[in-house]
């Protein structure tokens, strides 16, 4: 387990996850911002993407009250990526997230995974900066990024491609104050 947060926990993914991912990104509602609708998983898919990957990401699977309800990723920016964003020196993280369980979206548990997240980084891993970059009409990812403290730094103009459409993205940051 990475962290607990009260009803929250956080954890890195298990093989017995397989079945709940395939399912939310199968899912239309859950693909409209992450993946994109033509683009759904299966076993395989998933498989490959989120357990054969020798990437850096450290993928996670989120709980509320021990129900598989969301993941989250987390991952160091390398150099040539930090720089390209206008980082220099910092540690800087970046993090992707979805909850794949409609029923608790607009409940203030992704604000409480994204938070406790951005705590987790800066305590156990020295992050000073946190970034993400949701695509720009994805405001309901946004108010909740802005309410854990995140903030706009730049329009990435179309890049991201989404559903066979470049889509403009938001850089946005949480910079920590390190004791």
């Amino acid at each position: 387990m990475l962290f607990c947060n009260e009803s929250l926990t956080v954890r890195e993914l298990e093989e017995k996850d397989k079945p709940l991912l395939a399912k939310w990104l199968s899912d239309p509602r859950v693909l409209e911002f992450y993946e994109g609708r033509d683009n759904p998983f299966d076993l395989q898919k998933v498989e490959q993407v989120f357990f054969d990957s020798q990437d850096e990401e450290v993928k996670c699977l989120v709980e509320f009250n021990e129900e598989g309800i969301g993941y989250i990723q987390y991952y160091p920016l390398d150099a040539e990526m930090a720089k390209e964003h206008g980082y220099a020196a910092e540690t800087v993280f970046g993090m992707d997230q979805f909850i794949g369980e409609p029923e608790f979206w607009n409940k203030g548990v992704g604000a409480r995974l994204v938070s406790s997240m951005a705590e987790f980084l800066k305590k156990e891993k020295g992050a000073e900066v946190i970034v993400m970059d949701p695509q720009a009409r994805n405001t309901r990812a946004i108010r909740c990024y802005e309410k854990c403290g995140f903030q706009k730094v730049k329009l990435l103009s179309q890049s991201e491609l989404h559903e066979g459409v470049y889509q403009d993205c938001w850089l946005m940051e949480f910079r920590l104050s390190l004791p």
